[in-house]
Parts: structure tokens; sequence; C-alpha cells
């Protein structure tokens, strides 16, 4: 079974899938050990811990590329990757469809922003015309071949023109065989709810991000509103950035961690994480 079609299957379930959003192999493994069924990686993420930059069109495919192979072989769970724009033309996305499919990624989200893109939740955005992004659409479609590719189509119309295109366009997306359909950052409840009656017989994504656009809904919330995946794609990075924070200043303060540990993982906790014991058998089982 592809990662792709294991996607598909989480999603008939009655509960949405719900999705952690990770930016490094370590962040995966973490998220695959809470018992996420599935991930997301995060452009913005990525970005901020690859660049130190701002979700603002820096990431390249290429350092997108490896972020994925680097998460992909740490964790068995299926994982979709966030591609923007897909870097280009729809030849490009030609490129990232099978860049991502050798990386092992389960599936891509598309995004019809103009290059270079920005952050769904910050101000500035534009979008191609719709049959640009309908023609990447249907070359990330009939690149994928068996190989296989969960396909998330998302439009970002909602804040450069109005909600009804972002509408249109979902419905566009829809109907070009995308797998998914996420129109970023509604503004309120009621968006939520017009946009799931307004875009029915497909899955359709709702992006939780704390303090952005969008009100922060539970998963149970939003399955009654009408979503079937959800990424809450910046908690990982956000509590992170907050940990890194507090105990580089206390160290920074105090000269010593040892007021804290109890903030921290165990030294051998966390060798357990990252599976110590499997290499000491390995070196055991090849050395002289």
């Amino acid at each position: 079974m592809t990662q792709a079609k294991r996607i598909r299957d989480l999603i008939q379930r009655r509960e949405p899938l719900l999705m952690a959003g990770v930016y490094d192999a370590l962040s995966a493994k973490i998220a695959a050990e809470a018992g996420f069924e599935a991930t997301f990686v995060s452009g913005y993420s990525v970005a901020a811990t690859t660049l130190g930059e701002p979700d603002f069109g820096l990431l390249t495919q290429t350092e997108i590329t490896a972020t994925a192979r680097a998460v992909c072989a740490a964790t068995s769970i299926p994982v979709l990757i966030d591609c923007d724009t897909g870097y280009g033309s729809a030849v490009n996305v030609i490129r990232t469809v099978r860049d991502m499919q050798r990386a092992g990624a389960g599936g891509i989200f598309l995004e019809d922003q103009v290059w270079p893109k920005r952050c769904g939740h910050m101000k500035g955005k534009r979008v191609i015309a719709l049959e640009e992004q309908l023609a990447k659409l249907r070359a990330a479609r009939d690149t994928r071949g068996e190989a296989d590719l969960f396909i998330v189509a998302r439009t970002d119309a909602r804040a450069a023109v109005s909600l009804d295109e972002a509408i249109r366009r979902g419905l566009a997306f829809r109907d070009t065989g995308a797998d998914a359909v996420f129109i970023e950052a509604p503004e309120s409840i009621d968006e939520l709810r017009t946009i799931a009656r307004a875009v029915p017989n497909v899955p359709l994504v709702a992006n939780m991000v704390e303090k952005g656009l969008t009100p922060l809904l539970s998963k149970e919330e939003l399955r009654d509103l009408g979503f079937q995946m959800i990424v809450c794609p910046l908690a990982g990075l956000l509590a992170a950035a907050r940990a890194l924070r507090d105990t580089y200043r206390h160290l920074r303060e105090h000269g010593t961690t040892r007021a804290i540990l109890d903030r921290l993982l165990s030294f051998e906790e966390f060798n357990t994480l990252v599976d110590l014991e499997a290499k000491y058998a390995l070196d055991q089982r090849y050395s002289g």
C-alpha cells in the first residue's frame, strides 16, 4: 500500500485526520512517538529552522526536498510536504512531484500564490490565474503515476481576492482531481461553515495557526463543521522556540541548568528517542 493510499484510508474515518507540523527528522520522530498517524512538513517551520527567516518565499525547492528526505527516512507514518507553489510553472511542478516521491512523501500541498509566496496568515498575498493553477494540478496528477501521491490543492484567494473567489477555485480544484481542497485563512467560524457547505464531495483541510487569522478550533469542532483534515503546522515550532529561548536565557544568566533539569529530557530519555540501543546492536554485530 502506498503512503498516499494510507492517507486516503485515514480520512475515510469519522474523525478528522489531525497532523502535527514538523520541520526535521527529530520533530518527526517526536510526532510519531506522540501517536500521530500522519504528519506535515511546514514550509514556515523549515524556513525558520533552516534559514532563520520568515516564510516569505526564501526557502528553495532543494532545501524543502532535503528536509523531506530526512523526515520521511525518520518515520514510517505518512508525511505530507508543504511544496508552496511548486516552485514555478507546471514543468517545475513535475520535478517537484518526482522529487517528493523519491524522498518518500505520501502527499504534497500545492498553492496558487504568485511566487515568491508568503505565509498564508501574512499580508500582501497575490494569486495567479485560476487556469494556470489548474494546469499545475493537472501536471501533478499526471506525473504521480503508480508511485502515487496525495495532492492537496490550496488557494490563498480568500485574502487576496474574496471568499467567493476562494470557493470558486476550491470547486475547480476538486473537479480537476485534487485529493483534498484547502482554502487558506478563513476569518470566522461562519466562513469555515460556508466553505464546508459550498465545496462538497471532497476532503477539506483546516489550518490551525495559533493566534493566526482563523479561529483556533478543536478537532471535534472542525469535524462538526465538515472538515476531514487538520494541520497544526506551527505548534511544535513555537513550543520549541519558547523552550530554547527560556533554557538559553537561564543558562546564560545562571551558568548552569541544574535548577531546570525537570524541564529537559534526560540524557537517557533522549538516547531512547533516537534509538541509540539499535546502533549499539549494529555496532556489535559488525565489529570484529
